[in-house]
Parts: structure tokens; C-alpha cells; sequence
């Protein structure tokens, strides 16, 4: 009899054990359990840590409560000004009930991905290429309520979007490419064209320095000779300024105006003296200097014609290629 009781009471034991074993469940602390009894959501949701559960009638669904990192593949669309492009992005979403995300929607991760990639396609269409590329941050947000919508309803709540790519095809880049090489030139020539307007007031003010004093000019001219003989060049180029010919004639002609007259008074006759040339007496116009330039250039001219050898008469094609026209 008591070995009886004591094999029944083994028994008992080894049934209560597995009962125990069964029943004993362990939730973690980024978890919750939602427990379904015969098919039936129990009020309570199950917190962290241990718990038991009545086994074969309840089942322990545990759900994740942590911020999941879900990419969006990569969709491609037509802008709303007619540019093909391929957006990538990734969203960030987390469960705020447990209950909701088992019992209202069948697979919530599965949801989220195709509610996202369809309204990445749907913001691709409503925006411009321009906003895409600079204003991503107001697209992330109208990205972020067009999903956060239907997931509430899913207890999902989404934490964040983001824009992560944006891939253009090869003829639009090499096209924006040109249009920034081609705004930056055109800065480029402002700048230049400012700085020519610059530099020639300031050359304006010069000239008007000079002007009032003309052997600053000179001087100018000087110190341009002086700093290319620095460089060591074995040839230099000295240019002859029609402005120096001018300030020698203006110096001449102030001497010519002080000199006094000769007082007239009655001598006798003196011998006649041979008399300078026209051209020693005053001072010589850059129109005579011209005129006797043009007249030394003709008379080389006229002495290299004698000196060439005479041209043989050319071949005459009516005749057969002779010279006098005759076999």
C-alpha cells in the first residue's frame, strides 16, 4: 500500500513537473507577450520576465519593441518635371501595441516595407527634381505622414524616413555638369568684367595724373625698362611714344616765345651767311616726319627694283610652251 502511494505520488510529481515545464514561459525586456486563449486575445498583455501560461489552450505570441531599421529598396519614377530617377531610403518604426500589431494586420513588418515603397513612389511623382536633390527634408516629412497614417491603426509608430539616395541617369548628369560649368563661367566673366571696370578707372585717374606733369611719363617708361632688364632677356623692345615728340616740341616752342627781339638799328651791311636748312630752324610735325618716312620707303623700294635681276618673260600655254611663241 505504500509503496503504492509512493509511486503515485512520484507520478504526480513528474506530471506536475511537466505541467510546469510547459506551461512556464520567459519574457525579455525589449519584449511583450500577447496571449491567445483558444483562439481568444486575453485582456492582459504579458510584461518582462516570467510568467506561465495554461498548456494546449493558451498561446504566447512575444512581439519586439525595439526601433526596427527597416531599407526601402530602391524605386524608380518619373519626376513632376519629366526626369527619370531611382530614390532609395530607409525608415525607422517601432511597436507601440502589442495587440494591435498581432491581431489587426497578419505580417506588421511586411506592411510597413510595401506602405513605404508606395509612397516613395508617390512622392517621386508629386515632387521636382530640384527638391530631391536640396529639400529632402520637407520630402522625409510628407514621406513620414504618408506612412505613419495606416500604421497607427497597426500599432506601429514611426520614428523617422530618410531619403538616402537618389540615382540620375548619365545623360542628366552630364547635363547638370555643363549647366554648373556654364554658371560658373558666366560668374567668372562678371568678376572679370568688374575688375576690368575697376582697373580702368584707376588707369583713367593715372593718365589724368600724368597729364599734369608729362615727364612722369617718361619716367613710367623708364621704370617699365628697368624691370624687364631684370629678367635678364636677351632682347629688348623699347617703344617710342608719340607723347615724347610732343612734350619736345611744347619745351621748344616756350624758348622760341621768350627770346626778345633784336633792337633794328642801322649797321652796315654784313656779308651774307649761309643759311641752316628749313628744317634745323623750327621744330620738325610728326606730318613731316610721316611725309619723309614715306618718301625714304619709296626710294628703297625703287633701288631694290634696279638691283633685282629682270623676270623672265612667263611661257605662253597658246604655243606650245616657247618662249617667243615660235617652234
Amino acid at each position: 500500500m505504500i509503496e503504492e502511494l509512493v509511486t503515485a505520488g512520484v507520478a504526480l510529481a513528474s506530471v506536475g513537473t511537466v505541467y510546469a515545464m510547459a506551461a512556464a514561459r520567459v519574457v525579455k525586456q525589449y519584449e511583450r507577450g500577447v496571449v491567445l486563449r483558444l483562439g481568444k486575445l486575453r485582456s492582459g498583455v504579458r510584461g518582462p520576465g516570467f510568467t506561465m501560461i495554461v498548456p494546449f489552450v493558451d498561446r504566447l505570441q512575444k512581439v519586439n519593441m525595439q526601433i526596427v531599421t527597416m531599407p526601402v529598396p530602391g524605386q524608380d519614377g518619373i519626376t513632376r518635371d519629366n526626369v527619370t530617377v531611382r530614390v532609395d531610403a530607409v525608415i525607422y518604426f517601432k511597436v507601440v501595441s502589442a495587440a494591435d500589431a498581432i491581431i489587426q494586420v497578419e505580417d506588421y513588418r511586411f506592411a510597413v516595407s510595401q506602405m513605404a515603397q508606395t509612397s516613395l513612389r508617390s512622392i517621386i511623382g508629386k515632387s521636382e527634381l530640384d527638391d530631391l536633390l536640396s529639400n529632402r527634408e520637407k520630402l522625409n516629412q510628407g514621406l513620414e505622414l504618408m506612412i505613419d497614417s495606416p500604421a497607427v491603426e497597426w500599432g506601429v509608430s514611426i520614428d523617422r524616413v530618410e531619403i538616402k539616395d537618389v540615382s540620375l541617369p548619365e545623360t542628366m548628369k552630364r547635363s547638370m555638369a555643363r549647366q554648373a560649368e556654364a554658371d560658373r563661367e558666366r560668374r567668372a566673366r562678371v568678376i572679370n568684367a568688374d575688375a576690368e571696370l575697376q582697373a580702368s578707372k584707376k588707369l583713367a585717374e593715372a593718365a589724368g595724373v600724368m597729364s599734369e606733369q608729362p615727364a612722369a611719363l617718361q619716367l613710367r617708361l623708364l621704370q617699365t625698362v628697368v624691370a624687364v632688364a631684370a629678367e635678364k632677356n636677351s632682347t629688348l623692345v623699347l617703344p617710342f611714344p608719340v607723347e615724347l615728340l610732343r612734350f619736345l616740341e611744347r619745351a621748344q616752342q616756350p624758348a622760341q616765345q621768350a627770346a626778345p627781339p633784336a633792337p633794328q638799328t642801322q649797321q652796315p651791311p654784313a656779308q651774307p651767311q649761309p643759311s641752316l636748312p628749313e628744317a634745323q630752324q623750327r621744330p620738325i610735325q610728326p606730318q613731316e616726319l610721316s611725309a619723309q618716312a614715306q618718301q625714304l620707303l619709296a626710294q628703297w623700294q625703287q633701288s631694290m627694283q634696279e638691283q633685282l635681276p629682270p623676270v623672265e618673260t612667263p611661257l605662253d600655254p597658246d604655243f606650245g610652251g616657247s618662249k617667243s611663241g615660235q617652234d
